[in-house]
């Protein structure tokens, strides 16, 4: 695995020269290039699909074969309130984040009325279509949709939170067993395990050229002038996605773990690459798991619960984007907010970060919900949808990388906090 990031850093290099080049240039596409466009378009979507296809499998084989070869339910529900608290404090400080960014610099100043008023128009109709998809998350909702209705049907519609309650229920099941009745369970576990691995070792192969594709593909048809436009509202997002990569998760493995930082970055860096290729952490998800397991050496039995989880619930990067989009809506329309305002905006987007799936453009959705929260009236809300798409592409890329370094950030502090737990509870035995 990290043997293969710099083909890929090279491969994603290049897909952005390339598409910008597509971008700027504008060609006359003929039935050739309309060929080449599409095949592009099928190799980088077809990677994300094979990706897709063993997320869920692994899920559930490798966090089964985890929670079965625990010793007691204590153990699993440390780990779930250290993760849980960890996720929730890093959301919460990421939004932070980007309302800090947004007051200081202001990015809704930097965009004149009329400009605002043309580009509102443009995106009216993709705006009317997230906003009529946006339901505020209910906490009761959240916290019975983890049970699922049918096991299968989760794990046929890549729920992961099901997939993970499904494979924590038969895991810790198989605790009650005897030795000779849970081991073959366990053993066929481990087994397709490593055959899934194996099957994303394969897929990696192809991760160059799919990420080529998928990011000529994407800067082909971005916006540049939108870009222009609104570059200090996208140099506010950037910055404070680079201050809670480097800063936050940076203090958190300095501190509460015994790796270096840098040696953190390399070893989840096919991770990073793969999730801004891709937009989507749960794309991502296999290949960051075999980042923790190989790279960082997070025991299987912590990260195959851990990681699913926080592909589905740990959206720091999305979070921080929804503070300062927040902000930036309410200053083009010259909204006044204050403290408490601000204060909401912090719990809104918080709660629903933690609904917000692992997928391209679905932030837009839960931006809605967060603006409802500060009573931004509709035609203020569709206005500023309309605005902010045009970037939101390339801003998804951004986000969804600092979502990924989160959650590894996240399970190597648990992984090591629970290795001095034990080594202390062995000196303390002794």
């Amino acid at each position: 695995m990290e043997s293969n990031h710099k083909p890929i850093l090279f491969a994603m290099i290049i897909g952005l020269i390339v598409g910008v080049a597509v971008n700027i240039a504008q060609p006359d596409i003929g039935g050739v290039g309309d060929f080449l466009s599409q095949l592009n378009a099928f190799i980088g979507d077809l990677f994300l699909r094979g990706l897709r296809f063993v997320a869920a499998p692994i899920v559930l084989f490798s966090l089964i074969s985890g929670a079965g070869n625990l010793s007691d339910g204590a153990t699993l529900g440390r780990l779930g309130v250290k993760t849980m608290a960890l996720y929730l404090c890093t959301t919460a400080i990421a939004v932070a984040l980007g309302l800090l960014f947004a007051n200081l610099f202001q990015p809704g100043d930097y965009v004149s009325t009329e400009i605002r008023d043309m580009l509102a128009q443009q995106g009216q109709e993709l705006a009317n279509s997230k906003m009529s998809k946006a339901q505020p998350p209910s906490v009761w909702a959240t916290l019975l949709n983890i049970i699922p209705k049918n096991p299968f049907t989760a794990l046929a519609e890549g729920k992961m939170l099901q997939i993970v309650f499904f494979a924590l229920a038969i895991g810790m099941g198989t605790t009650f067993l005897p030795q000779e009745k849970r081991r073959p369970l366990l053993d066929f576990s481990d087994s397709m395990t490593d055959v899934l691995i194996h099957i994303v070792l394969l897929l990696m192969k192809l991760a160059p050229l799919a990420v080529f594709c998928l990011l000529a593909k994407v800067t082909a048809s971005m916006g540049l002038e939108i870009l222009q436009t609104l570059i200090v509202y996208s140099i506010c997002v950037v910055a404070g996605l680079i201050v809670m990569v480097f800063g936050v998760y940076g203090s958190l493995i300095r501190f509460f773990t015994k790796m270096p930082f840098g040696e953190f970055l390399k070893g989840i860096l096919p991770a990073q690459l793969l999730a801004f290729s891709s937009s989507s952490s749960s794309a991502t998800m296999p290949v960051t798991l075999q980042c923790v397991n190989e790279n960082l050496e997070v025991r299987e039995e912590v990260s195959s619960f851990i990681v699913p989880l926080g592909a589905t619930i740990n959206m720091d990067g999305t979070a921080l984007y929804q503070g300062v989009a927040a902000l930036f809506i309410v200053q083009l329309y010259g909204i006044p907010v204050d403290f408490t305002d601000q204060l909401t905006i912090v719990l809104t987007a918080t709660l629903a970060s933690i609904g917000t799936a692992g997928v391209p453009g679905v932030g837009l959705i839960m931006l809605v919900v967060v603006l409802q929260g500060i009573n931004v009236s509709p035609e203020s809300m569709q206005g500023g949808l309309a605005i902010i798409f045009g970037v939101d592409r390339i801003l998804d890329m951004c986000r969804t990388t600092c979502n990924v370094t989160g959650d590894c950030a996240v399970c190597l502090v648990v992984d090591q906090s629970e290795i001095s737990s034990t080594e202390n509870t062995q000196i303390t035995e002794g």
